[in-house]
């Protein structure tokens, strides 16, 4: 099963914005020609070809035999669930994906990658970071001091805040029971986007 809708390039993506804003605002679908002067042109084909590329992405529902037969799809937004991550002393995720369901008030963008971690541990709890959430990551190399990531150490992976102390990269955690961890070697593996709470 996929995990991921099909990425759209930067054209399909505005052209489904452009899709979803005209119907928002008038209540009914753009027609061909409607989508072809947005996209500066007057070639009804190219439109045409846009919508199709849309439906077959899994964007767009059409009925071929209906003037303005277009509708966009609400995307249920799913990720790998990969396994457990240390909010505490670091550990290994377990990479045995499974699918999970994100709520639609946390956006992802169809173009990025992104995953899910179950916490293990309490030493994010003052970010309200619990034992047992489930935390949303999007993928990256790098991040900013200040974000919070999921590190890859010397001892394992944990999720703590990037930081810097006298010209050495730090990972901190979000409560005072437990020390900075001052790794000798660092991966960035993602950047904390969101979480949920509650069993799956």
């Amino acid at each position: 099963m996929a995990l991921t809708v099909k990425p759209l390039t930067n054209k399909q993506k505005d052209a489904l914005d452009f899709i979803n804003s005209f119907m928002h605002k008038k209540g009914y679908a753009p027609s061909l020609r409607e989508l072809a002067k947005f996209l500066d042109t007057e070639n009804l084909s190219t439109a045409q070809y846009y919508v199709e590329e849309l439906e077959k992405k899994g964007y767009l529902k059409r009925n071929p035999h209906k003037n303005r037969g277009i509708a966009p799809i609400t995307q249920k937004q799913i990720i790998p669930l990969l396994g457990f991550i240390a909010a505490g002393e670091p550990i290994e995720p377990i990479e045995n994906a499974e699918p999970i369901q994100v709520p639609n008030n946390i956006k992802l963008r169809p173009n990025q990658s992104y995953y899910a971690l179950r916490v293990k541990g309490d030493s994010m709890m003052d970010m309200g970071i619990l034992d047992n959430d489930v935390v949303l990551v999007k993928h990256q190399m790098t991040a900013d001091i200040g974000d919070t990531v999921v590190g890859i150490t010397e001892i394992g992976a944990t999720l703590k805040v990037l930081g810097r102390k006298d010209g050495r990269i730090i990972l901190q955690p979000r409560n005072s029971n437990y020390e900075i961890i001052i790794p000798k070697q660092l991966e960035i593996r993602g950047k904390f986007i969101g979480l949920v709470r509650g069993s799956f």
